[in-house]
C-alpha cells in the first residue's frame, strides 16, 4: 500500500517514535508499504526552523534528505493540480500546509498518516 506522512508524523517517526499510535507505527514500519513525504512538509519544516519554532539536530536540508533516505521515504512533489484542488476544499482547516496535504492525499489516493483531528473533517482516508 501507499501512504502519505504528515509533517508531525515524519518528525515523530524520526525523533520520538513513541509519540506515534501503534497503528501509525505499524504502517510506517512495514517495509512492504510505500511511504511518501510531501514537498509541502519540507517547506513547513524550513519555515518553522527559520522562525525558531522547530529545533532539529542539523540544518533542515540535511536532516530531511538524510532521514528520507534512511527510512526509504519517497518524495511527493507539489503539482499545480494539487494547489488548484485546495480551492475545492471546505474551509474547516486554516493551516495551508495541511490543506495542501489533504489535496495531495485526495488526488493521489494516498491515505494520510496523521493525528490531526481537523484533517478528519475532510473526505480523506486517515491512519492513526
Amino acid at each position: 500500500m501507499k501512504y502519505l506522512l504528515d509533517t508531525l508524523t515524519f518528525l515523530w517517526w524520526c525523533m520520538s517514535p513513541e509519540q506515534l499510535s501503534p497503528g501509525a507505527y505499524e504502517v510506517i514500519a512495514d517495509g512492504r508499504n510505500e511511504i511518501y513525504f510531501s514537498a509541502a512538509s519540507t517547506w513547513e519544516i524550513v519555515i518553522k526552523t527559520g522562525k525558531g519554532r522547530l529545533i532539529l539536530p542539523e540544518e533542515p536540508g540535511r536532516y530531511v534528505v538524510s532521514r528520507m533516505s534512511q527510512h526509504r521515504f519517497l518524495a511527493l512533489p507539489i503539482q499545480i493540480a494539487h494547489t488548484l484542488h485546495i480551492s475545492a476544499l471546505p474551509p474547516q482547516h486554516a493551516d495551508p500546509f495541511d490543506r495542501l496535504l489533504i489535496a495531495q492525499s485526495q488526488l493521489e489516493a494516498l491515505p494520510l498518516i496523521t493525528k490531526d483531528e481537523e484533517i478528519r473533517l475532510y473526505e480523506v482516508e486517515t491512519i492513526w
